[in-house]
């Protein structure tokens, strides 16, 4: 959602983490990811890059960092790399957000050393993170029991299998249940701990993390692994590129299948599977999903009425925009603006905080 106006700006001002009255800095700063042999290194670098990187920028009151090892001496990690840890499972006890970054196997035993001290650590009060395949960390220790949550794609299944008592939610990008957060594939991991950022500091701050990492601040819809094909061909994304800008100016407008396959020479048919080809989504989802982004756009960073931003975004009534909010992020818009809104207008009561991203 960012701009290209966001991209030029060199020498961003300092933000102070600890000046946001409606998102204050957790109480306890510490993140701890795990280390254990046969690292998955992707995941851990994600957890590193969003909360283990010194970032002066943010001032005051920002995360600190450390890596527990599961297990004591030198630990392998995925691409021939050996590591040390700085500690042990000690940590998890001074921890307030303990990151399991993918794991050795579906189907590899988790220590019951871990898993006791994961349990101690959360009913102490720290709130604990999986990315991708570390969800089996969690569920094997017990904290995913009757929640919601996500995983890869590929693993999905198992994951049903292995733990019936796990509400596994495949098609969202992450799931949010308060102190248990899963993320899906490894880069929505991304995903997942720049929305923890925006529920500690703001949108601002998870706006100014992402802008340092060059990606979006928020990404819609489902588990892009889905997608056939992501780049489309030239020849399609010569015609379809212009009908999508277009289509995203102008969101208030009706699209109808039959006008938008002749505005760019093709049949209804033929339009229909080279759109899908080329976003990995039908017209229609596609169009909500912009539509959600606009809206949720507008209720972070303007003072903008709900009945404005609904017209805005092309929802036409404030009705249809709260039904798309609760269906597709189980929430409400004042919610969703209480919660990461910088500018919170007077009359949008809070109601239910949002659990999770994704298209269903």
């Amino acid at each position: 959602m960012a701009s290209l106006s966001y991209m030029l700006k060199i020498m961003p001002k300092p933000f102070a983490a600890s000046q946001s009255s409606a998102n204050p800095a957790p109480a306890n700063p510490l993140v701890v990811a795990l280390a254990y042999d046969g690292l998955c290194t992707f995941e851990f670098g994600v957890a590193v890059e969003l909360f283990g990187l010194p970032r002066p920028e943010m001032g005051e009151g920002w995360y600190r960092f450390a890596v527990a090892a599961i297990e004591p001496g030198e630990l392998r990690a995925t691409g021939g790399i050996r590591m040390m840890a700085d500690g042990g499972l000690d940590l998890l006890a001074q921890a307030g957000t303990i990151i399991v970054p993918g794991w050795r196997g579906a189907d590899t035993p988790v220590p019951e050393a871990l898993c006791e001290a994961l349990r101690a650590a959360h009913a102490r009060g720290a709130r604990v993170l999986s990315i991708c395949s570390g969800v089996f960390v969690l569920a094997a220790a017990g904290l995913l029991s009757g929640r919601r949550a996500t995983t890869h794609w590929r693993y999905t299944d198992k994951l049903k299998a292995l733990y019936p008592d796990v509400e596994v939610v495949p098609d969202v990008l992450y799931v949010d249940g308060g102190t248990v957060l899963t993320s899906a594939g490894s880069a929505a991991g991304i995903d997942l701990c720049l929305h923890l950022i925006r529920r500690d500091f703001g949108s601002e701050a998870a706006n100014r993390v992402a802008r340092r990492l060059v990606v979006p601040p928020h990404r819609d819809g489902g588990q892009a692994q889905f997608i056939e094909r992501a780049v489309p061909e030239v020849h399609e994304s010569a015609r379809l590129g212009p009908l999508i800008d277009r289509m995203r100016a102008e969101l208030g407008k009706d699209f109808p299948i039959a006008v938008l396959a002749r505005s760019v020479g093709m049949s209804e048919r033929t339009f229909l599977r080279r759109f899908e080809a080329a976003t990995g989504t039908t017209p229609a989802r596609w169009l909500l999903g912009e539509r959600l982004a606009r809206a949720r756009q507008l209720l972070e960073e303007s003072t903008f009425g709900i009945e404005q931003i609904a017209d805005i975004s092309g929802f036409g009534s404030t009705q249809t925009l709260r039904h798309h909010f609760r269906q597709q992020l189980s929430t409400t818009p004042a919610a969703y603006r209480a919660t990461f809104g910088r500018m919170p207008t007077a009359g949008d009561a809070p109601a239910d905080a949002p659990a999770m991203a994704g298209a269903r």
